[in-house]
């Protein structure tokens, strides 16, 4: 019997038929099995603009299979529009939003199986989670890359903004060019141009083996899209059947090939809060120590922005994520099961690598270690997260500087922007996590602004906060415990000499640490800034950044 056997069989269900064709399925598509499609489009932003086609193509190719598709909605949030405003607060807990609505209608419905679409930064995340907390049959359908824009004949995207506001700034160009730019940066739908979270998730979905082999970052403007979406519609059928669940697929092995991957691409800090996130909805326990482990195995391959000097759709024309893939096959676990019905060997034993240029061999990478490494010291016991390859100036791997902390993000930004931060300073962010601002909005104003004023090689940034895809320098975020729940970077002064030694993986105050410990007991925690809703429901009831800062 199936799970919608439940709602549909026998006389008693009888009520349950008549409203079903009161909505117009008849007899036979209510006796199929029942695919939920879960949605996220809609009309607010490009990375979901373009869904509504992708969700028909994957509902044509349900019913191909023979199966009866029923599509529903679930909320999502640009980072991009709500960027360096209070409105950021809601784009990290809505991830849990996601997850709960799906695990609604899949468990209010007794849904057979899911296809999941989406492409952008939490809510990916979010829909994997929901795949793996309900453990039905479940299949990722990424909504793809997009295109980057031309300006003077040149490819161009979201990370050229900064370049671009100096030269208006500096007047050398004028500011209908100012306005063409901007403009021309996003000029159609899917994921935001560069490897930002939204097309880092992407890739670790097919990378977890929960999409469809080469599907990951096809622009969004390639009809390809609309082949693997209905091509997935049919896979899910076959997965009801055969009954091959999220937990035959994502197991610790597939979760260590997504990281490697990661790795590999130059991937978002915010992996280190969405993988142990996704993994833990089947209990598999991803301690940030993987991170480290895996960057010294994996060397950064893809010359992609915002690091490099491509975009994600040119890595697409290489050979996409199965290239990738294929260049790390000496350090994959290669017999894990995917949704393809096969392994991660076989689905990658064809791959092509179409340019090295772009995603270069194992013996001659962009970078030696992986992107990602945690950092850890008396100032974050738990962890601290650093993109390392988006580290611009060699010199400040290894930095000491003294102290200057604020308690917001405008608050330190109206500091930059005056001139009351010396060169030599180390600018720290708190009461920025989960619980403290709350939400952990990003903080990559900051990081931003200390590039384009030349201070990306003189003054480093230490947050309890996170940042964007985007983000350049040296700016280490995710540092646990946060300041709100009592972490030491909640005693931080103004002068205390703080110390960052990438290569070490090291992150200490130069305080005595009977010092620290008087100061902890001094502390008193701040008053919850949200008495009611949403964000009240995340404060008392998300987990620490260092293991996804999830509701458990």
């Amino acid at each position: 019997m199936s799970r919608s056997d439940l709602l549909k069989s026998g006389i008693t269900r009888t009520a349950t038929r008549a409203l079903l064709k009161a909505a117009g399925y008849d007899d036979d598509s209510i006796d199929k099995p029942w695919i939920g499609v879960a949605n996220s489009w809609n009309e607010m932003f490009p990375g979901h603009a373009h869904l509504r086609t992708v969700a028909e193509a994957v509902k044509d190719g349900v019913r191909e299979a023979g199966g009866t598709p029923f599509e529903f909605n679930t909320i999502a949030i640009c980072d991009g529009i709500c960027s360096t405003t209070d409105a950021m607060r809601y784009s990290l807990p809505h991830r849990e939003i996601v997850t709960s609505s799906i695990e609604a209608m899949a468990e209010g419905h007794m849904l057979d199986g899911l296809v999941l679409i989406s492409s952008c930064d939490k809510i990916v995340p979010g829909m994997l989670s929901a795949a793996c907390r309900l453990n039905i049959p479940s299949i990722f359908v990424p909504g793809g890359c997009m295109q980057p824009g031309i300006f003077r004949g040149e490819s161009i995207g979201m990370g050229e903004l900064g370049d671009i506001v100096v030269q208006y700034l500096n007047k050398e160009i004028t500011e209908d060019e100012f306005k063409l730019f901007v403009e021309s940066v996003l000029p159609g739908c899917g994921g935001c141009t560069e490897m930002g979270t939204a097309n880092t998730m992407q890739c670790l979905a097919e990378a977890l083996g929960m999409s469809l082999t080469g599907a990951a970052i096809i622009p969004a403007s390639d009809s390809k899209l609309l082949r693997m979406a209905r091509k997935s519609g049919r896979r899910i059928v076959d997965l009801v059947e055969k009954d091959i669940k999220p937990s035959d697929i994502v197991t610790c092995e597939a979760v260590l090939n997504s990281i490697r991957v990661a790795q590999a691409i130059g991937g978002s800090t915010n992996t280190c809060l969405h993988i142990p996130a996704v993994a833990g909805e089947l209990d598999i326990e991803v301690p940030l120590t993987v991170f480290n482990d895996t960057a010294k195995e994996i060397p950064v391959l893809c010359d992609v922005q915002p690091t490099g000097k491509h975009f994600v759709a040119d890595i697409y024309r290489a050979g996409g994520v199965p290239a990738i893939m294929k260049r790390l096959e000496t350090k994959l676990g290669l017999d894990e099961m995917t949704v393809t019905g096969k392994t991660v060997g076989e689905n990658i034993s064809n791959a092509i690598i179409l340019n090295d240029r772009l995603i270069r061999p194992l013996d001659d990478p962009i970078y030696d270690e992986g992107a990602l490494v945690i950092l850890y010291g008396n100032l974050a016991p738990e962890g601290a997260v650093i993109k390392q390859s988006a580290i611009l100036a060699e010199n400040m791997k290894v930095f000491t500087g003294e102290a200057e902390v604020f308690e917001s993000e405008q608050e330190a930004l109206n500091a930059i922007l005056s001139g009351q931060v010396a060169r030599g300073k180390v600018i720290v962010i708190r009461y920025m996590g989960p619980k403290g601002d709350p939400g952990m909005r990003e903080v990559t104003s900051i990081a931003k602004a200390l590039v384009l004023l030349g201070m990306g090689d003189a003054v480093s940034l230490v947050t309890d906060g996170r940042f964007s895809g985007y983000a350049h320098g040296p700016a280490i975020g995710h540092v646990s415990p946060e300041a709100f729940e009592g972490g030491p970077i909640a005693v931080v002064r103004n002068g205390d000499v703080i110390h960052i030694n990438v290569p070490e993986r090291v992150l200490e105050l130069k305080v005595p640490e009977e010092e620290i410990q008087r100061r902890l007991k001094a502390w008193k925690p701040p008053e919850e800034r949200f008495k009611r809703g949403y964000l009240c429901h995340y404060v008392r009831n998300s987990q620490p950044t260092h293991k996804g800062a999830q509701i458990r």
